[in-house]
């Protein structure tokens, strides 16, 4: 759909749409909706994007526990959003081998003990050795690095998905 057919679109209809640009938070893309009309898809990644960072920091973290857990239980079971669970298998999460598997599971629960929240990565913009890295080297940070590097990467995942659902603005 271009922008036009965006502006266009009751709330219950946006909502629905665009409800798992940010996942489980269709309350973002409720508020987002307000701020129409959005002049091109830059303008409504700018709205996804500025409501996030004018959350507090406790709206953040909370953000952030939203999140599935990568290679989790939810992508053993098939209960992840169909957006999820394609920006998973895309990184080869959905076939780790079983010392990936074990070291993944190991990782994500030492980061989410370790801060709070679940790691989170732009699974489109990696594969499963980079993200196995990272999840290890980002083990190690502090917590407002985290925080901050999570919502950037919740940002990341959202344009991205954004960018699937609407037509880039002409040249």
């Amino acid at each position: 759909m271009d922008i036009n057919t965006v502006n266009t679109l009751s709330y219950e209809d946006f909502v629905n749409i665009f409800g798992n640009v940010v996942e489980k938070c269709p309350i973002i893309a409720g508020a987002v909706w307000s701020g129409r009309p959005f002049v091109s898809l830059s303008a409504l990644e700018a709205a996804f994007s500025d409501f996030i960072d004018d959350l507090p920091e406790s709206g953040k973290e909370g953000l952030l526990r939203c999140i599935n857990v990568l290679a989790g239980m939810d992508l053993q079971r098939g209960t992840l959003s169909r957006e999820s669970r394609e920006e998973q298998a895309g990184a080869g999460l959905d076939a780790l081998v079983s010392g990936e598997a074990s070291r993944m599971a190991r990782l994500n629960e030492q980061y989410k003990e370790r801060f709070g929240f679940p790691f989170v990565i732009c699974a489109r913009m990696s594969d499963k050795t980079n993200i196995l890295r990272q999840l290890s080297e980002r083990c190690q940070h502090e917590r407002t690095v985290e925080r901050e590097r999570g919502i950037e990467e919740v940002k990341k995942i959202g344009r991205l998905r954004l960018q699937g659902l609407v037509r880039h603005d002409a040249p």
